[in-house]
């Protein structure tokens, strides 16, 4: 490991390492708040097909991030192993955004071939852009501290660019359709895609990767082996996917929450998705604050289980129509839930340095990838239980809402993410790298390098 410039990262390093996320949630964003609602209501497709739609998408997301991991690994230019990509696939991703959220005058059929391919396209070009990214830390820094600090301006610049898609985009949606509701959100969403274009651009000219690790060149399988024996790396992809298919359900259904159970308009919709995410950027700085002194495996833990008894709160206590209370709750709701962010996206260059010491090899790029893959096994598996769910509990789009289908928009908001954040607490007690032991972690490999030499 090369390691040829200071580890301190400028502040100006780490709002362009935060930009590349705000562009990244341009989709997430939108695949966690958005997408459901528009594909429902707007572009009209059934919640069967919605169900299959997603699962099998993340299937091919899930293929591609291991794929682009392992190129990560393969490839080494003068920019460094991870911000190329950054550059050469922001234009693409920017355009495939933009065909995703264009809704064709066509036939069912044609219409559900063409919300197939996009996304697909879509995917391919997140994954492309997204695994270079999400391994970007480990290069910029070999700092634990710097690491974090540097997630708490990715993780607020991410949650910024979430409110920006959430307050910008409904209320642009209306304001530029001129009365078609599928024209406002392709115009809203071209103009998010922009944005990501730019901001990833930003993103590459703005770091420098300092820390160049020698990656082995492994055969598939043996890169497989050696993260199957990093038992701390598999407790967070555990954790990455408990974690994900919550918050995909709770954003997901809070369009509709907000809509039908609260009987909302364009601007209480807008306010209550932006509630939560307003929330979560100040969950970022508290976090960052918050680690200094108090041990971050702990503050992951306990707040994933107060996310639990949040959640139970905000069933039993907010009735529909009742907008006071479930502002006040969700509000709540979404502060707590994300103080682990900038512990759990840190805790994964933590956990490749552990197997590296535990198995006497790095996997990197596969490491992240597989994080990656993770995370979208979760979005496939809650996208999924969204459709089944809105199916079973008899959701009609653009109409007034049955007793049931309430109850289900209730319980997808609250009762039913929180049991998976519960799980993603209670994991989180098998894991063990707190600062202390990731710094004898380091030390010990810094030990074997030098004897190595």
């Amino acid at each position: 490991m090369q390691t040829p410039h200071t580890q301190q990262l400028s502040t100006l390093e780490k709002v362009g390492f935060g930009a590349g996320d705000m562009a990244l949630n341009v989709v997430i964003s939108s695949m966690m708040l958005i997408i459901t609602f528009f594909y429902t209501d707007i572009y009209g497709l059934k919640t069967g097909d919605l169900a299959l739609l997603f699962m099998l998408v993340k299937i091919v997301g899930a293929l591609s991030d291991l794929a682009v991991g392992q190129m990560t690994d393969s490839f080494l230019t003068r920019w460094g192993r991870y911000r190329p990509y950054l550059l050469l696939l922001a234009v693409p991703y920017g355009v495939s955004v933009s065909m995703v959220f264009s809704t064709p005058d066509w036939g069912y059929d044609a219409k559900l071939v063409w919300a197939y391919s996009t996304y697909i396209l879509m995917t391919l070009m997140t994954s492309g852009v997204g695994v270079p990214y999400i391994s970007l830390i480990s290069g910029l820094t070999a700092d634990p501290q710097e690491r974090l600090s540097a997630n708490g301006y990715r993780l607020f610049l991410a949650k910024v660019g979430a409110f920006m898609v959430t307050i910008v985009v409904p209320i642009l949606a209306d304001r530029w359709g001129n009365g078609s509701k599928a024209a406002g959100y392709q115009a809203a969403m071209a103009l998010m895609a922009v944005l990501g274009v730019a901001l990833f651009l930003f993103c590459f000219f703005t770091t420098t990767e300092r820390v160049v690790h020698r990656v082995q060149r492994q055969p598939i399988l043996e890169q497989v082996k050696v993260l199957a024996r990093n038992d701390q790396w598999l407790i967070l992809c555990a954790v990455c996917v408990t974690g994900t298919i919550g918050y995909v359900i709770r954003g997901s259904v809070a369009i509709y929450y907000a809509k039908y159970y609260l009987h909302g308009d364009t601007g209480t919709v807008s306010a209550f998705l932006s509630t939560g995410v307003a929330a979560a950027i100040i969950a970022m700085v508290i976090s960052t604050w918050v680690t200094k002194f108090y041990c971050k495996v702990k503050l992951f833990r306990y707040t994933q289980l107060m996310v639990a008894l949040l959640s139970v709160l905000i069933y039993a206590l907010v009735k529909p129509g009742d907008v006071a209370l479930a502002f006040v709750l969700y509000f709540a709701l979404s502060l707590v839930v994300d103080l682990h962010a900038p512990v759990f996206w840190s805790a994964i260059a933590e956990t490749i340095d552990y197997g590296q010491l535990k198995t006497g090899k790095r996997v990197s790029g596969f490491a992240f990838g597989g994080i990656s893959v993770a995370q979208k096994i979760g979005m496939g598996i809650a996208g999924s239980l969204v459709g089944v769910l809105l199916g079973t509990f008899q959701y009609q789009p653009n109409q007034e809402q049955s007793a049931l289908a309430l109850q289900g928009i209730a319980l997808m908001l609250s009762v039913i993410p929180g049991f998976f954040h519960f799980l993603m607490g209670a994991l989180m007690f098998k894991y063990r790298i707190s600062d202390d032991y990731y710094a004898a972690v380091k030390a010990d490999l810094r030990a074997g390098e030098t004897v190595a030499g």
